[in-house]
């Protein structure tokens, strides 16, 4: 739990302050591939819709049935979504984000109870259904935003409302935080009863490895046959530890590291949301087209392609 707090703490400051500075901001209508860039943007406006989103008269046509939602971890939907959503956008898709989980700490989320996320998460997905007439959505969620529409399908009835759910970096199984977790055990065991205070409360604290809370999330694709899921991790993740959290068992899912594509792809948890070669994948999982053939070229942790800005977007 102590070592979820210290994440609290990092990620709002984060959300608040761009690390090294304000980066350049990119020319309009320019998709950025730095996870930088969507900190900058939300310095310039915070808890604003990404680009391409949220445009609530965008019509489904045939080669595009479904709307597409993006659920954000522990950020929110500015920061996340700075890329994938104009991205998804100019490929034809509606899009649509929200920030959920918010409290104390202004526009950072996901940090509700999962089952208070899962909620709002399907509140808004029937939000998205009766405007745009589908009978379903595509999900591509990010880190807990991967993971917690689980308690939506198997606890709030959920399944039937999704084709295509993609996960980046979702800690499904708990993660240890590249062991830091580790450090505090002693913490939490000496006091159980204010660590389970906290954690019946705290969204993050319950993808602690070993929470009980993932028993109840019950991360199975067996559930959802009708469902096509499709995971993408990066092995430089450092806060879904390890990475093999975020990969998934069945006949429904296709499973996804971004250096089995290119090895010269350094990214890691953040940045993964940005990064050339994830949002390829995360393309053709929504057309159905298979794996991609993305180009291979040098990608930094939270900086994105060398030099910044010079990605193409995936065909």
């Amino acid at each position: 739990m102590a070592s979820w707090s210290a994440l609290v703490v990092t990620t709002a400051v984060a959300l608040a302050v761009s690390p090294l500075g304000s980066p350049p901001a990119t020319a309009e209508g320019e998709v950025s591939y730095s996870y930088l860039d969507g900190v900058a943007a939300q310095f310039r406006a915070p808890d604003a819709s990404p680009p391409g989103a949220n445009d609530w008269t965008c019509r489904l046509d045939h080669a595009h049935p479904e709307p597409v939602v993006l659920l954000h971890g522990l950020s929110n939907q500015t920061v996340t979504w700075n890329t994938l959503a104009p991205v998804l956008a100019a490929e034809g898709h509606c899009v649509f984000s929200t920030t959920y989980g918010t409290g104390a700490l202004g526009s950072l989320g996901a940090l509700g109870p999962i089952s208070d996320s899962a909620v709002q998460i399907g509140a808004f997905i029937d939000r998205v259904l009766s405007a745009t007439g589908a009978a379903k959505v595509d999900l591509v969620g990010h880190s807990m935003g991967g993971a917690i529409p689980f308690h939506y399908i198997n606890h709030l009835g959920g399944g039937p409302r999704i084709d295509d759910y993609v996960a980046m970096a979702a800690p499904f199984h708990g993660t240890t935080l590249s062991g830091i977790q580790s450090m505090f055990d002693t913490v939490a065991t000496t006091v159980p009863e204010l660590d389970d205070a906290i954690t019946r409360q705290c969204g993050p604290c319950q993808f602690s490895y070993g929470s009980p809370y993932l028993t109840d999330l019950r991360p199975d694709p067996a559930v959802a046959p009708g469902i096509d899921f499709t995971t993408i991790v990066t092995r430089y993740d450092e806060i879904a530890t390890p990475y093999e959290t975020g990969l998934l068992a069945g006949a429904n899912v296709d499973n996804v590291v971004v250096q089995d594509l290119c090895a010269q792809d350094y990214t890691e948890h953040y940045e993964l949301t940005a990064d050339p070669v994830a949002v390829s994948v995360v393309l053709a999982a929504l057309s159905g087209d298979g794996h991609p053939s993305p180009g291979c070229f040098p990608v930094l942790p939270f900086i994105g392609p060398l030099p910044v800005g010079s990605a193409t977007p995936p065909a």
